[in-house]
């Protein structure tokens, strides 16, 4: 591993033992990262706005329990991180959704809306409704999903977190992608996902 990878990696051992000096480093380590995965989430969110990447990384450290999970290495660090993200971002899309009227017959583009913004707070709980859809089939896949909107995941890093091959990271992404594509189009009418080929794991 590189010298960054285990550097994380060592500290977030450190971390899960109650060490709370290692607990303190490895988040000043990783700022700059959370912020590089803040900033990808919140692009179409206008200045002005209260959920900026600075706040949100200031809600997930105090989600964060470093000492509650059995760390693996910076890879499985940076996808609790992006779950965590996501779920703060549900939950203020779910605010600002109340205050809104849902279109008679919207359909989502995909490519727009895993991008978080206020003005697109319906549409990304489109998006939350169909992955915990895609989970109910194939919760790999939904997975998958996942590390790669939300944590700006490799391929590799994806494959190494699930404890799967590259090939078959690649091969469930496709699958996935273009489920929820046709789910997103029309969200009442999704099928079920594709079986996934069992011999790539």
């Amino acid at each position: 591993m590189d010298n960054e990878q285990g550097q994380i990696t060592l500290l977030l051992r450190r971390a899960r033992t109650g060490d709370r000096e290692a607990e303190s480093e490895v988040l000043s380590v990783v700022y700059d990262q959370l912020r590089r995965i803040a900033r990808m989430q919140l692009q179409g969110e206008r200045p002005n706005r209260t959920l900026q990447p600075t706040s949100l990384v200031s809600e997930l450290y105090l989600r964060l329990k470093l000492d509650a999970v059995e760390w693996a290495d910076r890879a499985h660090f940076y996808a609790i991180a992006a779950k965590n993200m996501r779920r703060i971002i549900i939950d203020e899309a779910r605010a600002r959704a109340a205050q809104r009227r849902p279109p008679a017959d919207r359909r989502v583009d995909l490519e727009n809306v895993i991008i978080w913004s206020e003005d697109h707070s319906l549409e990304f709980l489109d998006l939350n409704e169909a992955l915990e859809r895609l989970a109910q089939f194939d919760a790999r896949q939904a997975e998958i999903v996942e590390l790669k909107f939300f944590a700006g995941l490799t391929t590799e890093e994806i494959a190494s977190v699930l404890g799967i091959s590259d090939r078959t990271v690649k091969s469930d992404w496709s699958l996935a992608r273009a489920w929820l594509s046709t789910y997103l189009r029309e969200p009442r009418e999704g099928a079920e996902p594709k079986d996934r080929d069992t011999s790539t794991t």
